[in-house]
C-alpha cells in the first residue's frame, strides 16, 4: 500500500498550499503550560518537578511542526501529556498542547485519529493509574470539557477563515467590476473618436478624388483637412489609451474634450452645421460635459454616414434647472436610402452613456415630419453634481 507524503497535510482545503505559520504559538504554548501549571500547583500545594516541567515544555515545543506533520505531532504531544499525568503531577493548564494539536489534526481530518488516541490515553491513566471512580469522573469531565472547547475553537476558527475568504472574493469582484465597467467606457470613447475622424476622412478623401483633376485647390484644402482630422484623431485615441496606465506612469497630454470645444466639432463636421444654445450656459459635471460633447459627435458622424448629400444638421443645447438637453437634427434634405436609419453600436453606445449618468436617450425620426432623424438626450444635473462642476 503507497504511503502519502508528509507534505499533503499542508494542502489547503482548495489544494493550494499554505504558508505554514512560524513556532510563535509552540514557544507561547511552552511558556504557558509550566508557567500557568506552577501557579495552580501553589494553590494546591503541589509539586510539578523537573521531569514534570520538562514535559510541560517539550510538549508545548512539539507543537512547532503541528502544520506539517499533525497526525505524528498530535501522537508525540499526547504521548508526552500522557508521561507527565502517569508520574501523578498537578492539572494544571496541561491539556493546553493537546487541545492546539487535536484542533490541527481534525482540521486536516483526522477526526478519528483524534478520538482512538484521547480514548485510549485516557483508558491508560486510569488503568495505570488505578484511578478511583470520581478521580476517573473527574478526568473523564476534563476531557471531555477540553474536546468540546477545542470542536468550538475549530468552528469560530473555520467561521473566521470563510468570513475573510468571502470579503477577499468580495474584493477581488469589485475590482474585476472596476476594471470591467472601465473597459467598456474606454471601448465607448474609441467607438466614438475613431467613428467620427474616419467617417469624416473617408468622406473628404472622397471629394478630394472627385475635384482633383477639375479643382485642384479644393483637392488640396481636402487633403489638408484629412490631415488636421488625423491628427486630431490620434490626440483623442492617445488621451483615451492614458487611462490604461497607472496612475503616475503617463498623463494625458490633452483633457477630455467637453462642450467648451463644440463650435470646433461642428465647424469640423464637414456637412452644414447649426448650434442653437437654449438657457443660460454654466459650468457641467466633467461625466455629463464629456457624454454631452460624445453624443453630439456620434450624431454628427450618423447623419454623415446615414443621410446621404444635402442634409444639414441642427445641435441643440438646453440647460435646464436639473438636467442638460442635447438634441442633434438633420433636416431631411439628403438623399437618404429606403431603410437606412442609424442602427448599430453608435446609438447603443449613446443610450448607454445616457443611462449611466442616469439620464435617458431617444432616436427615431424627427417629429416635424420632415423625413429627417433626431437624436435628443437627456442628461440629469443633480445638486450635488453641479455644486462640484461650480466649486
Amino acid at each position: 500500500m503507497s504511503r502519502s507524503s508528509p507534505e499533503a497535510d499542508v494542502a489547503s482545503p482548495g489544494g493550494r498550499p499554505t504558508s505554514r505559520p512560524g513556532p510563535g504559538l509552540a514557544v507561547l504554548t511552552a511558556l504557558a503550560q509550566p508557567v500557568g501549571t506552577a501557579i495552580i500547583a501553589g494553590w494546591q500545594d503541589a509539586d510539578v518537578g523537573i521531569i514534570g516541567y520538562v514535559l510541560l515544555v517539550f510538549s508545548g515545543l512539539a507543537l512547532a511542526d503541528r502544520h506539517r506533520f499533525p497526525r505524528r505531532n498530535f501522537l508525540i504531544v499526547v504521548a508526552a501529556t500522557l508521561a507527565y499525568h502517569l508520574l501523578d503531577r498537578p492539572v494544571g493548564v496541561s491539556l493546553l498542547a493537546p487541545m492546539i494539536g487535536a484542533a490541527v489534526a481534525m482540521a486536516a481530518g483526522h477526526r478519528w485519529l483524534v478520538a482512538a488516541a484521547s480514548a485510549g490515553s485516557y483508558a491508560t491513566w486510569v488503568l495505570v493509574s488505578s484511578a478511583t471512580l470520581n478521580q476517573a469522573l473527574a478526568a473523564l469531565a476534563l476531557v471531555a470539557g477540553a474536546g468540546l472547547v477545542t470542536e468550538i475553537g475549530i468552528l469560530v476558527a473555520a467561521e473566521v477563515h470563510n468570513g475573510i475568504a468571502e470579503q477577499r472574493r468580495l474584493s477581488e469582484e469589485r475590482q474585476r467590476r472596476r476594471a470591467s465597467e472601465q473597459r467598456l467606457l474606454i471601448a465607448a470613447e474609441l467607438h466614438d473618436v475613431l467613428g467620427h475622424h474616419l467617417s469624416l476622412i473617408n468622406m473628404r478623401a472622397g471629394v478630394g478624388l472627385h475635384l482633383m483633376d477639375r479643382d485642384p485647390e479644393q483637392a488640396r484644402a481636402a487633403l489638408d483637412a484629412i490631415a488636421q482630422s488625423s491628427a486630431e484623431a490620434l490626440r483623442e485615441v492617445q488621451a483615451v489609451l492614458n487611462t490604461l496606465y497607472p496612475a503616475g506612469e503617463a498623463a494625458p497630454r490633452a483633457p477630455a474634450p467637453g462642450l467648451d470645444r463644440l463650435a470646433e466639432l461642428t465647424d469640423d463636421a464637414a456637412l452644414p452645421t447649426r448650434t442653437v444654445i437654449d438657457g443660460t450656459v454654466r459650468p457641467l459635471p466633467a461625466a455629463v460635459d464629456r457624454a454631452a460633447y460624445r453624443i453630439v459627435q456620434e450624431g454628427l458622424t450618423n447623419i454623415r454616414r446615414h443621410a446621404g448629400t444635402g442634409a444639414a444638421a441642427t445641435v441643440t443645447i438646453g440647460y435646464r434647472q436639473d438636467a442638460l438637453v442635447v438634441e442633434v437634427d438633420d433636416d431631411g434634405g439628403g438623399v437618404r436610402q429606403p431603410g437606412s436609419a442609424p442602427a448599430g453600436n453608435g446609438i447603443t453606445g449613446m443610450r448607454e452613456r445616457a443611462a449611466a449618468l442616469g439620464g435617458e436617450l431617444t432616436a427615431g425620426p424627427a417629429p416635424d415630419g420632415s423625413g429627417g432623424w433626431r437624436v435628443r438626450a437627456t442628461l440629469p444635473l443633480g445638486r450635488d453634481q453641479t455644486r462640484e462642476a461650480t466649486s
